[in-house]
């Protein structure tokens, strides 16, 4: 544990004692647990301090990940530094014939806070839409977007224009408008305005309710320092006797007997360990190595884990299945006149929009940036200046649907991501008319003063746009879906998040979202988390 980054109200003399009784329960680790829970992210962390807040239940948060003690994590502007670092898994989707054969990277967080420590600080909470969908799929309206927003309310400490309908201000999560917008960020929502698309006060707020519109983002961040899940729900609870952090240690295997979760298997210091839960056992290792584990364990489809020798424990074919994320094209850039540097996260605006009139909610969006972030092949294609800026076009409800796949029965074999991004030809009209909207936003008026030239991609025929497109697509990094909830034959988890066909199994994070939401999915992974949390605690009378 770390002496800085302390959640309002903690001091250094806590920090020490944090510290202290970690490194004390760590020395002494017991062989069972009432509760173990994997991964501490965005899900993990909420589900591990809501289950430690009850002093006669103890907690183990499994790791793979090492310490958010580092600058690159603690301050928001550096957060580009964690992609690529050791605190991120690494992956990487097999190459893909709908990207010029390009395999793009497809960063986790491997740190205590998982993504929430090196993800760009965006607190956004997901469109109406999804929540109602998220309620349809499951059957269970505590998934609806009227319970949701109870949670929201309950668990924010929001510092924008009060909304009492909405919005909450008494919570544990410090969530904020940008302090001082970058001048390119109050600009593009001039141009908004200028293009006939409505301003609103708040990203989370009625936005979010109907077809669109512009705003400010919310922002994880305070004082210039990320605020991660981890440090704002877990950390403040690390000083007690009941709740157990161990970083560094690596999840291999559900233990499963007589058709329940008994515990888990893993790797610390190199050397294999066996865990107890005498309650349950939650999987919060996001929607790539949840699934990986799930299969490793014998949790999958059948045909694919004999191929592989693995026993089979609970044939569910929908592990791995269904993988989601929202893409973005990296990116459409202007140079400035005379730069200016960034600040923040990088990122303060957006707008979300329809590619096409008929749709029901927004399905794309533009995300301004306050420095160019081009992928190796357009860069190597345009000479892009220092002093620049950009938009990302992205797209937030893909028709294109991958699958994950083991390579081999053991930890150390790779995970297979066939992404399938752009199979389905929708998913690239959408992503066209994203574009025209992006240079629409970037070459109005009210953004001349910070235009030099248009960088690219500039007007091109659709060929040619096209192969901008294949060739700027890159993950946002949102993956999910691929242990989703629901009631249909693919379906791996309930409404209550149990397993299907495993007792004493419950899986919290992204992985079990039907489909991807209107979000960036932090904020959405948290609710997760409180809502399995709270299953636990009713189930099991806590």
């Amino acid at each position: 544990m770390s002496e800085i980054s302390i959640p309002e109200g903690l001091d250094a003399e806590f920090a020490r004692e944090a510290e202290e009784n970690q490194l004390r329960l760590r020395g002494a680790l017991r062989t069972t647990y009432d509760f173990i829970v994997c991964g501490s992210g965005s899900s993990g962390s909420v589900v591990a301090r809501r289950l430690a807040e009850n002093p006669d239940v103890s907690v183990l948060l499994i790791e793979a990940g090492g310490s958010d003690h580092t600058p690159e994590v603690e301050m928001a502007a550096a957060w580009p530094l964690n992609l690529g670092s050791v605190r991120d898994w690494g992956f990487s989707a097999l190459p893909n014939p709908h990207l010029n054969g390009r395999a793009i990277p497809m960063s986790m967080g491997k740190v205590l806070g998982g993504g929430s420590s090196i993800n760009v600080m965006l607190w956004a909470r997901g469109h109406k839409s999804d929540w109602d969908y998220f309620a349809a799929q499951a059957g269970d309206p505590a998934w609806s977007y009227a319970s949701v927003l109870d949670i929201y309310r309950e668990i924010e400490n929001w510092q924008g224009t009060p909304d009492p309908a909405r919005r909450g201000q008494d919570g544990l999560l410090y969530i904020t408008p940008p302090i001082e917008p970058h001048p390119v960020a109050a600009a593009m929502l001039d141009a908004a305005v200028e293009l006939g698309i409505p301003v609103f006060d708040d990203v989370n707020g009625a936005m979010m309710e109907g077809p669109g519109g512009a705003s400010y983002f919310n922002l994880r961040i305070r004082d210039g320092r990320r605020q991660s899940i981890f440090r704002s729900y877990t950390y403040p609870l690390t000083n007690r006797p009941n709740l157990t952090v161990l970083p560094g240690t690596l999840v291999t295997q559900v233990l499963v007997e007589g058709g329940a979760a008994i515990g888990v298997a893993c790797i610390l210091d190199g050397r294999s360990h066996r865990f107890l839960a005498s309650q349950e056992v939650i999987l919060s290792l996001g929607a790539i190595n949840t699934p990986k584990v799930l299969m490793q364990s014998g949790i999958g489809d059948a045909a694919m884990l004999t191929s592989l020798g693995i026993p089979m424990v609970e044939h569910l074919p929908g592990v791995g299945a269904n993988f989601q994320d929202h893409i973005m094209v990296s990116s459409c850039i202007w140079e400035y006149p005379e730069p200016i540097p960034p600040h923040g996260n990088g990122g303060e605006a957006t707008i979300f929009a329809k590619s096409a009139p008929e749709l029901d909610s927004p399905d794309i969006q533009l995300l301004q940036i306050q420095f160019p972030v081009p992928t190796a092949e357009l860069a190597a294609r345009h000479a892009i200046p220092g002093g620049s800026w950009g938009i990302f076009p992205a797209l937030l409800r893909p028709h294109s649907v991958g699958r994950l796949r083991l390579t081999g029965a053991g930890p150390e074999d790779p995970i297979e991501i066939d992404s399938q991004i752009l199979s389905d030809p929708a998913d690239l009209v959408a992503l066209r008319r994203c574009v025209e909207l992006a240079r629409e936003v970037g070459n109005a008026q009210a953004l001349r003063g910070f235009v030099k030239r248009e960088v690219m991609p500039t007007a091109l025929p659709p060929a040619a746009m096209d192969d901008f497109i294949r060739d700027g697509v890159t993950t946002i990094w949102h993956q999910s879906c691929t242990a989703k909830m629901g009631r249909d034959a693919m379906s791996v988890v309930d409404s209550q998040l149990k397993v299907y066909g495993v007792d004493r199994l419950r899986i919290a994070d992204a992985s079990v979202m039907p489909r991807v939401p209107l979000a960036n999915t932090m904020a959405p992974s948290v609710i997760v988390g409180e809502l399995a949390s709270r299953a636990i605690a009713r189930e099991r009378r806590l």
